[in-house]
């Protein structure tokens, strides 16, 4: 079962337990003063779970980005009119143009 699009089932797991905690705790305690400590703690859960999320779509991301670095690397050959140089100058145009 896919809850959010983007996590994975531990992710899921600890976002319904967390929602489950915070409401037997609203249940348990009523709302009182320590309801503003319970929101805390909750919203302390809520944004290192969407940090851990913004954190794996960056590493996609970075991950793309290197294969298309290595592709490229990998593509490139050197004809024998060209010189070290000009053919490093060649590689570094290109992965300009990705990033």
């Amino acid at each position: 079962m896919k809850l959010f699009k983007s996590s994975d089932r531990w992710t899921n797991v600890v976002i319904l337990l967390t929602v489950g905690l915070f409401g037997l705790s609203l249940a348990v305690k009523g709302f009182t003063h320590e309801l503003f400590l319970e929101a805390g703690v909750f919203l302390v859960s809520v944004k290192l779970i969407l940090m851990a999320g913004r954190n794996a779509a960056s590493q996609k991301q970075l991950e793309r980005h290197l294969n298309q670095i290595k592709a490229l690397l990998a593509s490139d050959t050197v004809p024998g009119g060209i010189t070290e140089e000009t053919s490093a100058n060649t590689a570094n145009d290109r992965i300009r143009q990705i990033c």
